[in-house]
């Protein structure tokens, strides 16, 4: 009777021996399955928009998007100009997202009647096993003005700049957001002495409030010296998500919604108070039925 008893114990071992290393074969299993799902990071900002420049955001396929942005005058022109809504600058556009990593757009400024297109490109996006996500970002600006100056000659190529982008962006937490972005602006006149060709390394960031209040900051410094009377383009900005809508309330020094505009022409400063109010609003609409 005593040997039954030691193997039916030596079988009892064996059995729970068996269980705990199926146990944790599946735990391995898991673990290996889950280490190879790739989790990706959202809404690191909220729009394609960062303030005045682009972020690292696209549109997914078949999303149309809206923008409606306005600038106003400076803040400290006082009553009589109540306090910068008398001026007003609008630009009007369209983005659409041909896959969910490649983005077009076309717009409409009142400021210099310029028209502007761009194309913009996801290359790598954060994740569990990507640190960064990087997009590109490239634009076209066209002068459609009558040509002020007859003593140069008005040629079609003298109205276009363009601005070439590489925006670097990680989600440190669900509440910080951080961007870099190095760009480049050619224009093909500059007037006076001023450089044809500009580098500019741009910072800025996203705070998240609540789930539907954050606050955003930017900040361009050129790396020029030819031209003491212009600014870098600095601006801060309270971003309010409300349905198919993002809205953002900016304070800027600069007036010009497109890159060439506030990143090589702002010459407002802005701790000297030259500040100007102004807000962006899109709509998106989903024109493709996802499967």
């Amino acid at each position: 009777m005593n040997w039954l008893k030691v193997k039916l114990v030596i079988v009892l071992l064996c059995l729970c021996q068996s269980v705990i290393a199926q146990n944790e074969l599946m735990d391995l299993l898991q673990s290996s399955s889950d280490q190879n799902e790739i989790d990706y990071t959202t809404a690191t900002f909220k729009s394609t928009r960062l303030l005045n420049g682009h972020s690292i955001e696209t549109r997914t396929e078949g999303v149309l998007e809206f923008v409606i942005s306005h600038r106003f005058g400076r803040l400290n022109g006082g009553v009589s100009e109540l306090y910068g809504l008398d001026q007003s600058f609008v630009r009007f556009a369209l983005e659409y997202g041909i896959t969910d990593q490649i983005n077009v757009g076309f717009g409409r400024s009142s400021f210099d009647k310029t028209v502007d297109g761009f194309f913009k490109y996801r290359v790598l996006r954060q994740s569990n096993k990507t640190p960064l996500t990087i997009t590109t970002f490239t634009s076209l600006a066209i002068d459609t003005r009558t040509f002020a100056n007859e003593a140069i000659q008005d040629r079609f190529a003298f109205r276009m700049d363009y601005t070439s982008q590489v925006l670097f962006a990680r989600k440190f937490s669900p509440k910080f957001s951080l961007q870099i972005s190095p760009t480049f602006v050619h224009r093909n006149f500059a007037p006076g002495n001023e450089a044809n060709d500009i580098l500019i390394i741009g910072i800025g960031g996203r705070y998240k409030l609540t789930n539907r209040l954050a606050i955003d900051w930017e900040y361009f410094p050129q790396f020029r010296h030819d031209d003491h009377d212009l600014e870098n383009a600095t601006s801060v900005g309270l971003e309010i998500e409300t349905g198919g809508h993002v809205f953002q309330l900016i304070f800027s020094n600069a007036t010009q919604m497109i890159e060439k505009g506030f990143l090589t022409e702002t010459r407002d400063n802005f701790w000297d108070g030259d500040i100007h109010f102004g807000f962006n609003i899109s709509r998106a609409f989903n024109l493709k039925t996802h499967k």
